[in-house]
């Protein structure tokens, strides 16, 4: 029962010329690639989430300068005056004229230098420093108590000092740009450290693992959430108080743009720089989430 000769299939047992009779077996059709139609059917469902969320954010935009167009056309005052506020259309004739203004580029050319030197700034000692705290007890004793004591002062209470320890206005707004943007990304790393599961630590400590590579494969990915949490946050802060140090203390920036608008009673360059400062720290946030994904791609599935 056994013998190969039971387990031959009938094709094999067909003479040579029944098979040269029978001819070639058929083969399958070709596989037609999908039409546009399907792929773009596939595409819209894979981002179904993400259109839905882009329509909804243009619509509320559109509502908000229609609103924003009727308050003003009206001059409605109810408990707020819309009296003197600029009008969408006033705003973006403002706009047509401030482009072709190199004094205008040049203000956002230069808070956009001042966020990047003091944020840069505040990460590259933020993060270390916030690692070192969570990883190394006797650190944290010593610098935490003094942070906690500067983190709740403001900007622009640090104005007047900031003018007192540096030389020159930039360099003072630059260190304003720091601090601002500095605690948030310092408390946010120290979370992070603090959440990281003990288990992982003593796992790779029973592997073998030295000082530095705990640091690297353990402490440093678990934090990485919370490190960019405090990185964009930070961003947001930094801008919040370069604006304030250039309506006190500078001579140039979209803040100083800003309160020089105010000062000439030129209503549509206040809003304008309004709207400059906005879109410039959400496009700075948006930088920062991006690389973010970057960095932990796992994070956007």
């Amino acid at each position: 029962m056994s013998s190969p000769a039971l387990l031959r299939h009938p094709e094999d047992s067909m003479p040579a010329t029944a098979v040269a009779e029978a001819g070639p077996a058929p083969t399958a059709p070709p596989k037609t690639p999908p039409s546009f139609g399907t792929l773009a059917l596939r595409w819209y469902r894979l981002n179904q989430g993400r259109l839905r969320a882009t329509a909804i954010g243009i619509a509320s935009l559109i509502a908000f300068l229609l609103v924003w167009h009727l308050l003003t056309t009206y001059r409605v005052v109810f408990f707020v005056r819309f009296t003197n506020v600029p009008s969408p259309l006033a705003v973006y004739a403002s706009f047509t004229k401030a482009i072709h203004d190199p004094k205008f580029l040049m203000h956002i050319v230069l808070s956009c230098r001042r966020i990047f030197i003091g944020f840069s700034l505040a990460a590259i000692v933020g993060v270390p420093l916030g690692l070192i705290m969570g990883r190394f007890k006797l650190v944290h004793e010593i610098i935490f108590p003094v942070a906690e004591v500067l983190r709740p002062i403001p900007a622009i209470a640090w104005v007047p000092m900031a003018i007192m320890l540096w030389p020159t206005n930039e360099q003072s707004i630059v260190f304003i740009t720091f601090l601002g943007s500095f605690f948030p990304i310092l408390v946010n790393t120290l979370h992070g450290m603090s959440l990281v599961d003990p288990v992982l630590v003593r796992a790779a400590q029973c592997l073998g693992a030295r000082e530095r590579s705990i640091f690297r494969e353990v402490y440093f990915p678990a934090s990485l959430p919370h490190i960019f949490t405090g990185l964009t946050v930070g961003m947001g802060v930094a801008w919040v108080s370069l604006i304030a140090a250039e309506m006190i203390s500078g001579q140039y920036g979209i803040g100083y743009f800003t309160w020089e608008a105010y000062s000439l009673v030129q209503y549509a360059d206040i809003a304008l720089g309004m709207i400059a400062i906005g879109v410039l720290g959400l496009g700075s946030s948006l930088l920062i989430r991006g690389a973010g994904q970057l960095v932990m791609p796992w994070r956007s599935t």
